[in-house]
């Protein structure tokens, strides 16, 4: 069934965002096992990249943080194989990094492979047009991985019939414009995003600014079968790191904002309209 099986269950999903590394590599995997404790049905595990163009300041210091602290390729397959976690992981990337693993004439098909064997079930590829992701699509089909597209509120025509017939496992919904950030409110065509979806025969889950477990509730309310947090997530990541507190205090904190945030979504789902009877 790959990833669409983690929501067909009766709850929407909850899907928290952090980079692989941040700020250590230790750190990094108890906080990753403190949001599975917190309610987490799966887990986005960035890849860090150089040149993370999508990305605002907090992810881009997250970035920087695993970078420094020695985050590679081969030691993200390393942390994810080696994370005590029972919900699917996927990568969340940029293709750079994807299509130049292993020998470069074979595409990006060494890279699928590799995570395949880890046990990572899907991949976002931030920056690959749909249009060119072919290679990818057929690596992915070939070792059982989903590809996950981010639709953005301006995707249309073309781009967007494409993403329709390649996408997999479920649709990452971009509720607003620009880079990704925690915010305080939440945009109003996050109702509008998901309308233009309706038809996709995939999950969709929206992200970009979820910040509370009401900002959640929200967006479920709206119609999103999940939701995905991740500048919220680390922030808390970065306050700790700067105020020098222990890791279990930082994961605790994780936990419960990852508790709030699915309790929010569950409320949203309550608060759904209900079809009428006939």
């Amino acid at each position: 069934m790959g990833l669409e099986r983690v929501f067909e269950r009766d709850d929407p999903a909850f899907i928290p965002y952090l980079t692989a590394g941040d700020p250590d590599y230790e750190a990094s995997q108890t906080y990753i096992e403190a949001l599975e404790r917190g309610g987490a049905d799966l887990i986005e595990l960035g890849l860090p990249f150089s040149e993370p163009i999508a990305e605002g300041k907090t992810i881009q210091d997250a970035i920087v943080r695993s970078l420094e602290a020695g985050m590679t390729v081969g030691r993200y397959f390393e942390f994810v194989e080696e994370l005590d976690v029972d919900v699917p992981v996927v990568c969340m990337t940029y293709y750079n990094l994807v299509f130049q693993y292993g020998d470069s004439e074979e595409g990006p098909r060494p890279f699928v492979e590799k995570a395949a064997e880890v046990g990572i079930e899907g991949l976002v590829v931030v920056d690959l047009p749909a249009e060119e992701a072919g290679p990818l699509r057929a690596a992915c089909d070939e070792f059982g991985l989903d590809l996950v597209f981010i639709v953005a509120p301006t995707t249309t025509g073309d781009r967007l019939d494409s993403m329709k017939t390649q996408v997999s496992g479920y649709v990452y919904v971009q509720a607003r414009l620009g880079v990704t950030g925690a915010r305080d409110d939440v945009d109003d065509a996050t109702e509008e995003s998901l309308a233009r979806l309706s038809d996709w025969d995939v999950p969709k889950a929206v992200g970009f600014g979820i910040k509370t477990g009401d900002h959640a509730e929200r967006i479920v309310s709206a119609g999103a079968d999940g939701i995905i947090v991740g500048s919220a997530l680390i922030d808390i990541v970065a306050e700790g790191h700067e105020n020098g507190d222990d890791t279990e205090t930082v994961a605790d904190r994780l936990e419960a904002k990852a508790r709030e945030l699915k309790e929010g979504a569950r409320r949203g789902a309550q608060n759904r309209p209900q079809p009428e009877r006939t």
